[in-house]
């Protein structure tokens, strides 16, 4: 039996499903307080401002929050520029990001703090926080 090409159309949303939901996610997070991890930290602001988040709160795009894939919601992150050594502390309370090679995506204020909003990413260092 054969099939038209136009029902194959679901078969890349299947495979991209299966893909993502069996791969475990690295830890890329320091586990303890005072442990540094560095990476790249892109950010999100006005297209997902007043979405809930997966905490459930409301995403405020001028509040100091970010998304990680694995910390606790709740956790505080010291967040360091390697290019300008300017840093912020951010409040965990979203899953993401969800582009390959970030270790974290900020809100725009964050952003803002941290001097990266024309660029859009840049090299970070984090540290977990008591």
């Amino acid at each position: 039996m054969t099939f038209p090409l136009r029902w194959l159309w679901w078969l890349p949303v299947v495979l991209l499903v299966q893909s993502c939901s069996s791969d475990p996610v690295p830890p890329v997070a320091p586990a303890a307080p005072n442990v540094t991890v560095q990476g790249m930290a892109s950010y999100y602001g006005a297209r997902h401002h007043g979405r809930k988040t997966a905490s459930g709160e409301r995403f405020n795009k001028d509040a100091l929050t970010a998304a990680h894939r694995t910390l606790p919601f709740g956790t505080r992150v010291r967040v360091t520029n390697l290019n300008n050594r300017k840093s912020v502390i951010v409040r965990i309370n979203d899953r993401g990001p969800y582009a390959r090679g970030r270790i974290i995506d900020l809100s725009e204020q964050a952003a803002r703090e941290l001097n990266m909003i024309r660029q859009g990413v840049a090299r970070v260092e984090l540290e977990r926080l008591e």
